[in-house]
């Protein structure tokens, strides 16, 4: 069931004792968002644990460096930017049928839990940042930083399509607030790690063009990721690549889980739906991200994307623009 802010403030403040969860592959806007709520229900006495499917990346300890864990029997439990059970990873077995609220911005969610706060706005952080406002609790730096962290990695530090003008608006209050933006920005858009420059290579060396130079697919297999030592953050790095090439209106960025099971990561131009594209392959995301799971081999799972790529790009040249 789907609840207005206001409802989910009434809903939290009535509650202690709460497990707040994050995706697996964590990315900024998830553990931005579930770090800020974690510190901010805290900070007024409240019971809050935060629980991450994946080990979480270094390079979020900015955030995380002052977290423990409290001793806590969960009677609460959240999401947060978590748009379906299966996206809990290892955590779903144990949560996915339990999750009382759902705080969310992507609008492919599937309602999985009791309650949804839904905004498709820019960026999870963006929900919890008017919640913890409405809740009149105070935004520390460390909140700050959480939250600015997630609004500035989701919209691609503001050059994505979703940056609103309520993001940069967010963002200049964040700052006032004493987010240190100059630091998530050189950790997050400024610096490589040599593992990810050795993966980019490579993974740029098996560039493939379809459709007219309209198509971009780099494919990265666990042979490239043992070679290069990369990690899950490094590939997560790789997925705009492709649609920065010009002329290409779709880009794809296949990344290999298990034999025979491939992830793609989807980044489309302005006019071709993203998550809808996915979603014909039991994924989704939003209208310019997203991503699905595939099963088969490169080949296949290349075929299958490319099949349903085509089509795309073909109903897109029939549009009348």
């Amino acid at each position: 069931m789907k609840i207005t802010l206001e409802q989910a403030v009434k809903l939290i403040s009535e509650k202690d004792n709460m497990l707040i969860l994050t995706h697996t592959h964590p990315d900024g806007d998830t553990l931005g968002s579930g770090f800020s709520l974690c510190y901010a229900l805290r900070s007024i006495g409240k019971k809050v644990n935060v629980l991450c499917p994946d080990e979480i990346p270094e390079d979020y300890s900015l955030i995380t460096d002052s977290y423990e864990a409290e001793d806590l029997e969960p009677e609460f439990i959240i999401t947060v930017d978590v748009a379906s059970a299966e996206m809990l990873g290892s955590l779903n077995d144990v949560y996915g049928g339990r999750v009382d609220l759902c705080i969310d911005h992507h609008g492919s969610n599937s309602e999985y839990a009791e309650k949804l706060l839904l905004d498709c706005c820019a960026a999870t952080t963006e929900i919890i940042f008017s919640l913890i406002k409405m809740m009149d609790i105070p935004v520390t730096k460390k909140i700050a930083d959480c939250i600015y962290l997630g609004l500035s990695t989701d919209t691609g530090c503001f050059k994505y399509a979703n940056t609103t003008s309520a993001s940069h608006r967010i963002a200049a209050e964040l700052i006032d607030l004493g987010a240190d933006h100059a630091t998530v920005n050189k950790i997050f858009f400024d610096t490589k790690t040599k593992s990810y420059a050795k993966l980019e290579k490579m993974a740029l060396e098996g560039l493939e063009m379809h459709f007219d130079d309209r198509c971009a697919i780099i494919c990265v297999t666990k042979e490239m990721l043992e070679k290069s030592k990369a990690t899950p953050d490094d590939c997560a790095k790789l997925s705009p690549l492709t649609r920065q090439i010009e002329g290409v209106m779709v880009g794809v960025t296949l990344k290999e889980q298990d034999k025979g099971v491939f992830k793609a990561s989807v980044r489309t131009r302005e006019g071709i739906n993203a998550s809808d594209l996915c979603s014909r392959l039991g994924g989704g995301g939003h209208a310019q991200a997203a991503g699905c799971t595939l099963n088969g081999s490169l080949e296949e799972s290349k075929k299958m994307l490319l099949d349903i790529i085509e089509e795309t790009l073909d109903d897109w040249d029939n549009i009348d623009k």
